[in-house]
């Protein structure tokens, strides 16, 4: 039985974060607050749960007697009868030593070095990149933000935070919405229909920045009531997120209630909800050079495109054989995209047309990660739940298989490339947790011979906005 797997991960950009975190203060005050609302919660969950089923009571009796009898050899009641000699020995046999240097039993350093150490290791280099990972192991949630060096190729946990509910999509951006100034953020989508949003710079944090919409699920019929207040945001959980990097105020979020919803993170609410798909949306991505244009693909088999500007008036959609996994754009070719569906396949589309460039039979199960090079034209990788990680050239919309490589972290889940290095990516699997991988260490001289010297194109830029009140998507 698998007792971790790494749900999703992203990347943080060189140069972002903090050189060193804050830590958190917690007062007495702050402490009793966050134990009571948890508390709260707790008792609603619990309230929730039975109004699914009856709660069984667990017979504790048997249990209690047998606890007796196992004390019994140790003898508690004349505990306190024992000799001191026998507990602290002859302490003339002691050998005492000058400093802990001189003494060869002790391997610990002193309290000076081990603070320099953990000191060198907090502090976050210019040349580092972060990787957020959404971790679910068997009693909890976890969201690790890991320190990857490429220049020494070491990676390890910086610092960890417990999550409310079980991970399913991770969106880093800068956009802070109390402050004037750009910052370092995740969303988190997870189980429940909320969205949290964590401070990347502060380490110990107790709860998040802010939480968009509801944890709590659409009540039932017996429990909802006529004043009760209206709902925002979504009713199941949320399946991915996409911040717009040139509208930089904008989430955009995918549910399994069917719909996506644009987030006015400024505002901390939905503008538009966008119900153009019938079944669960697994995946969506705002253009990167486009505003207005947003990608969805879902559970029914579609893939749509949307002009925010009047999504309910202006999309277009495709529909593919099986239920689409990932979708992106291709960054290097703004009226193409490709999408991944659950039966192996992946599709190169062109939005000016109805049919597929050409359609790729990937792997023999679900294609989980999909996720081009930042930089090469063409470099393509694909994860999938079969094990295998697989590099494509898909340069000229020919595509070729290059590399095919089981990673031995059972089923990957998902993907994704670094912003500032061409062939680095980061991938998640059912254990092995994170793994950090460069195209060029394959040791496969055709793959280094195929892209290694491949021109690379400036890619176009827009200076990022912030949508005002007036400028906000129809609803």
């Amino acid at each position: 039985m698998t007792s971790s797997v790494v749900t999703c991960l992203a990347w943080v950009p060189r140069g972002v974060a903090k050189a060193v975190p804050d830590k958190v203060q917690v007062d007495k005050e702050e402490l009793q607050r966050l134990i009571k609302e948890t508390s709260k919660s707790l008792k609603e969950l619990e309230e929730e749960e039975k109004e699914e089923g009856d709660v069984e009571d667990v017979e504790m009796e048997g249990g209690a007697a047998g606890g007796e009898d196992d004390l019994a050899e140790f003898d508690l009641d004349n505990y306190d009868d024992d000799p001191a000699g026998s507990l602290i020995g002859n302490l003339a046999s002691l050998t005492v030593y000058a400093s802990n240097e001189d003494d060869p039993y002790i391997t610990v350093k002193d309290d000076e070095e081990l603070e320099e150490e953990e000191r060198e290791a907090f502090t976050i280099k210019p040349t580092d990149n972060l990787v957020i990972v959404g971790r679910a192991e068997e009693d909890c949630s976890i969201l690790e933000v890991y320190i990857y060096s490429e220049e020494e190729k070491v990676q390890y946990v910086h610092h960890d935070l417990i999550l409310p509910a079980f991970p399913l999509a991770l969106e880093w951006m800068n956009f802070d919405p109390g402050e004037d100034k750009p910052g370092n953020l995740v969303a988190v989508g997870s189980v429940t229909p909320g969205i949290d949003i964590w401070d990347l710079d502060v380490v110990d944090s107790l709860e998040p920045v802010v939480t968009l919409g509801s944890h709590k699920k659409k009540p039932s019929k017996k429990k909802k009531k006529a004043s009760a207040a209206p709902r925002v945001g979504h009713t199941e959980a949320v399946l991915d997120l996409s911040w717009n990097r040139l509208v930089r105020n904008i989430l955009a979020s995918a549910s399994a209630d069917h719909t996506v919803a644009l987030w006015d993170l400024s505002q901390g609410k939905p503008v538009t909800t966008l119900s153009q798909h019938k079944d669960k949306v697994q995946t969506l991505e705002w253009h990167p050079f486009e505003a207005q244009s947003l990608l969805s693909g879902g559970f029914d088999k579609h893939a749509v495109l949307y002009d925010c500007r009047s999504p309910g008036d202006t999309h277009k959609s495709w529909v593919l054989n099986g239920e689409v996994e990932r979708v992106m754009w291709n960054h290097f070719s703004p009226f193409h995209f490709l999408a991944s569906t659950d039966n192996g396949f992946v599709y190169n589309m062109d939005i000016r047309t109805d049919k597929p460039v050409f359609t790729l039979s990937a792997h023999p199960q679900s294609v989980t990660g999909l996720s081009l090079s930042s930089a090469v034209p063409g470099c393509l990788v694909t994860t999938s739940s079969d094990k295998t990680l697989k590099v494509w050239d898909i340069q000229d919309n020919k595509p070729a298989l290059m590399l095919q490589k089981e990673m031995k972290m059972g089923g990957l889940t998902c993907a994704r490339s670094c912003p500032d290095s061409p062939f680095l990516f980061a991938m998640g699997g059912e254990k092995d947790s994170l793994r950090v991988w460069n195209v060029m260490d394959s040791g496969n001289t055709s793959v280094q011979t195929r892209f290694e010297g491949r021109p690379r194109p400036e890619l176009p830029t827009q200076t990022p906005s912030e949508v005002t009140t007036a400028d906000q998507p129809e609803m």
